[in-house]
This record gives C-alpha cells, sequence and structure tokens, in this order.
C-alpha cells in the first residue's frame, strides 16, 4: 500500500461565534482522511457539512484548532505563511465556479503566466508549458490571446485546470469543480479530470454533493455530515450500498427515469431526514 501524500489526522477547525460571549462554532470535528499518491478521494456532504472548510484548512485557508495535516510527511497546518507558498508548486486548487476564479482583465496567456513568472520562470520556457497547458485541457493554442469572457463555462473551467496543473502539483484540491455547470459539459470536464490524472499521476482530493460526480472520478469515498466523517469505503461501496443513513439519503436524492420510483425515493429520503 502507498504511504499517504495528503494524511489528515483528528483535525479539528473552530471559527469564532458572532457576538461577544457566543461560543465557538465546531465546523470540523476530529476529521482523518488520506489521499495516496495518483489517487482521487471524493469527499461528499451537503452545503454546511464541513467538506470546503477541510479542503481550505489544506490550503492554509482555514485555522487549525488541533490536530495534524502533513503532506508527503510533514505538518503543514503549522507553517508560515511565507513557508506555505513554497507548496505552490505541490499543492494547487480547483474552484467551484469557473466565472469568478479567473481575472476577467487579463488574457489567458497572462493567467496562465502567472504561477510560472511567481516561480521564476523563463519567458521561453513558460510560453512552452503554456502550450502544453492548453493541448491539455484541450483548448486552441490562440485561447492565449483572448480573455475569459470569449469562453464558456466548461472552457473557463478548463482554463482554471491548466492554471492549477502550470507547476505540476502532486495533489489538487477540486472543490465542487463541476457544479456550476450543466450536465453534458459536467461529463466532459470529469473525463478530463480522469484523463489528467491518468497521465500525469497526480492525485485529487474531490470535494462535491454529489455521489454520481464522485461515482465517476474517485477510488474511495468518505461522506461528511454536521463536520465529521460518517462513512468511508471503496466507490462503489459507498455509492451503490451505502450503510449510514446520511449516505442513503444522499444516494436517493439523486434524479432517477422512472417517476414513481423517483416519488418513493424522495418520500422516504424526507422521512430520513427528519430522522437525522
Amino acid at each position: 500500500m502507498n504511504t499517504p501524500l495528503l494524511d489528515i489526522r483528528n483535525l479539528v477547525v473552530d471559527y469564532p461565534g458572532k457576538g461577544l460571549r457566543a461560543q465557538p462554532f465546531r465546523a470540523l470535528d476530529s476529521v482523518s482522511i488520506d489521499v495516496r499518491p495518483g489517487e482521487c478521494v471524493g469527499l461528499v456532504g451537503e452545503s454546511g457539512s464541513g467538506k470546503t472548510t477541510l479542503g481550505r484548512a489544506v490550503l492554509g485557508l482555514a485555522p487549525v484548532t488541533r490536530g495534524a495535516i502533513d503532506f508527503k510527511g510533514q505538518n503543514i497546518s503549522v507553517l508560515s505563511t511565507r513557508e506555505r507558498r513554497r507548496l505552490s508548486s505541490d499543492i494547487q486548487v480547483v474552484f467551484q465556479d469557473p466565472y469568478t476564479s479567473l481575472n476577467p482583465s487579463m488574457t489567458i496567456g497572462e493567467i496562465l503566466a502567472e504561477p510560472l513568472i511567481a516561480q521564476h520562470t523563463a519567458q521561453s520556457a513558460a510560453r512552452k508549458r503554456i502550450a502544453e497547458l492548453l493541448d491539455q485541457v484541450k483548448l486552441p493554442s490562440d485561447a492565449v490571446k483572448r480573455l475569459p469572457r470569449d469562453f464558456s463555462g466548461g472552457q473557463r473551467q478548463r482554463i482554471a485546470i491548466a492554471r492549477a496543473l502550470a507547476l505540476r502539483p502532486q495533489l489538487v484540491i477540486c472543490d465542487e469543480p463541476v457544479s456550476a455547470l450543466d450536465l453534458s459539459t459536467q461529463a466532459r470536464v470529469l473525463d478530463l479530470f480522469t484523463e489528467i490524472q491518468r497521465d500525469t499521476g497526480v492525485a485529487y482530493l474531490f470535494i462535491t454533493h454529489d455521489l454520481d460526480v464522485v461515482r465517476y472520478v474517485s477510488h474511495r469515498v468518505a461522506v461528511m455530515y454536521h463536520g465529521k466523517i460518517v462513512e468511508r469505503g471503496d466507490t462503489a461501496q459507498v455509492t451503490t450500498a451505502p450503510t449510514h443513513p446520511y449516505t442513503q439519503r444522499l444516494w436517493m436524492a439523486a434524479p432517477i427515469a422512472e417517476p414513481v420510483a423517483q416519488r418513493e425515493r424522495r418520500e422516504r429520503r424526507l422521512a430520513m431526514a427528519a430522522d437525522l
């Protein structure tokens, strides 16, 4: 078994309460999860479950109260801001909204060059890398001269993926990267994620609310509810025969084509929601 690339152990994240005497809000409660090299681990939960907070903690954007986040054997949760910047070549992120994650006043070439310039890459090497990236995400070479507004949502997300891959990271945090796209575009972008992983060996922590999405791309799945992981296992087991009531509720939220069965599934889901 491979040694984990990312190993999160007993992670606790508290946010200050609102008001002078308010108690802190516990967003993550003793969460443990790992991602191995070249693996995609899906992290599933509804809005407010804590899944995005976990991704932000890995990126150094959420406060760590207790626990450890090890990357390649080093506890990165205690690093300074300057030390965190050095990790940018190894850990990258693709955000949810392709419309706001790209600077609208910069050309695609400038957007893709930005991380390379920050790492003092020579201009000729940067141009070559940008051409490779556009080819990798299946966008035309003349995209370098165009602005984000010239592209569709799916194409903008491909640009965001290219930017995340620019420094050849070992781990990419994917925070709901297809939820803002229509279903047909989602499928094409998910295929792209799978193809890139096969070709480069990059690992993903893939955050989503949709069990169908993680079934498509993930090797293992963890399910979050109220800041805790309530179920985990191989993708086939968790997404087709879940054991925890919350995971079963997520599974029943997926639409199916048969109206009667869909109505029965919705009624069961609502009944289970009342019991959780």
